[in-house]
């Protein structure tokens, strides 16, 4: 599919050009303020053409971008990347953010206590005679 110039929801948008999941988890987006258009906080039922300038933030990440085209319908990944254009310094971030969080310690998943490691346990809160 062609992208072109017509105006398209925000929500239609984000969920197309697959940025969002599900398109109800994009109207939960901008209604909750995770995404401004221009510099705006909008509602779903916003319209969107190629130029505006979107900031998005999904769960940990923050997108800035630049619409290059719209669609009326959800498309394929490689169409899709092709519906926007994001940011020299919104690429940089998100990379050194990337780089932080593979540098970051693991957390060490948590081991059951053993046996004689309970019994300690209790002694310490008082609820077993020694």
């Amino acid at each position: 599919m062609e992208p072109s110039a017509e105006p398209v929801r925000i929500d239609k948008w984000l969920w197309a050009a697959r940025l969002a999941k599900t398109r109800g988890l994009a109207a939960e987006a901008v209604k909750g303020g995770r995404v401004a258009v221009n510099g705006q906080r909008v509602k779903p039922s916003k319209d969107i053409r190629p130029g505006d300038e979107l900031e998005v933030t999904l769960g940990q990440t923050r997108l800035e971008v630049v619409v290059r085209g719209t669609v009326p319908r959800r498309v394929s990944a490689a169409e899709a990347a092709l519906l926007y254009e994001e940011t020299d310094a919104s690429r940089q971030r998100r990379e050194r953010q990337a780089e932080d969080r593979r540098a970051a310690p693991k957390p060490e998943p948590g081991l059951r206590p053993t046996k004689r490691d309970r019994r300690r346990m209790e002694e310490e809160r008082g609820r077993r005679r020694a």
